[in-house]
């Protein structure tokens, strides 16, 4: 396992179970407890984690949103590959929506200039699609989130009110076989939820990093979702639980 893989571990199995020992640390990544403590000092330096007393505890719940250039290189490759296969599912005459996500951004510029309806709430999605002239784009408004350049509030979820969708690409802060679908702020949330009631099909789009997270505000239960692209560091134990629950997986 490369260290790169091994952070993402922990802070996953952090993520996953709240807190964690170093012994447990130890034993399920195959390597020193010494080696985990210096893979905690790293991880706490870089806000991924909290020491505590003989482990380490989640600060996922005490985050807040990701600014878009900081989303913007976290997982790129994984996210592009995502994005690619998700463009697949859209046919002319579509009538889609698309988050404010990374994701989402990387499916405009891979979207074919043929005619489709595309509804988000992103400033970055709606710019990328502005130079594809056959791509008709509609834009929510609405009180503007700095952080992730994207109109979230009650205007917002009443113009999304207005509409309705084949399908709509969602991406979130966190996935977990309990809390479902989850997202770092209320606002957010509120936007998210709106989003999947005026879908047919909800399509969720989360790296391998999004999994056993358990974010602030839960967006929707799993059984709300349709299909889920992920990518292949998510192991095959979590694939299977996810199927187990009736949900369709797609990896890349």
């Amino acid at each position: 396992m490369l260290v790169a893989e091994r952070y993402e571990k922990i802070v996953a199995l952090v993520n996953e179970r709240g807190s964690i020992r170093v012994s447990e640390l130890s034993e399920l990544c195959q390597v020193t407890e010494e080696t985990i403590r210096r893979d905690l000092d790293r991880l706490e330096a870089a806000g991924r984690l909290k020491r505590s007393h003989g482990g380490a505890v989640s600060v996922k719940e005490q985050q807040g949103e990701i600014p878009y250039a900081e989303r913007e290189v976290m997982h790129a490759e994984e996210k592009r590959r995502i994005a690619q296969e998700a463009v697949l599912l859209i046919q002319p005459h579509d009538r889609v929506l698309l988050d404010a996500s990374t994701t989402a951004w990387y499916m405009a510029s891979y979207l074919p200039d043929f005619p489709l309806t595309v509804l988000t709430n992103s400033i970055r999605v709606a710019t990328e699609l502005s130079s594809k002239e056959k791509v008709e784009v509609i834009c929510t408004g609405g009180q503007l989130a700095k952080r992730s350049l994207s109109y979230v509030g009650p205007l917002a979820e009443r113009s999304l009110e207005a509409y309705h969708v084949d399908k709509l690409f969602l991406s979130c802060k966190g996935v977990h076989l309990e809390r479902g679908i989850s997202e770092s702020n209320e606002l957010q949330a509120r936007v998210k939820q709106r989003m999947i009631d005026i879908a047919d099909e909800v399509i969720l789009l989360a790296d391998a990093s999004k999994f056993g997270v358990r974010a602030f505000t839960q967006v929707a239960e799993l059984s709300g979702v349709h299909a889920m692209i992920t990518d292949r560091r998510l192991g095959e134990d979590a694939v299977a639980q996810l199927r187990e629950k009736g949900l369709p997986v797609t990896i890349v």
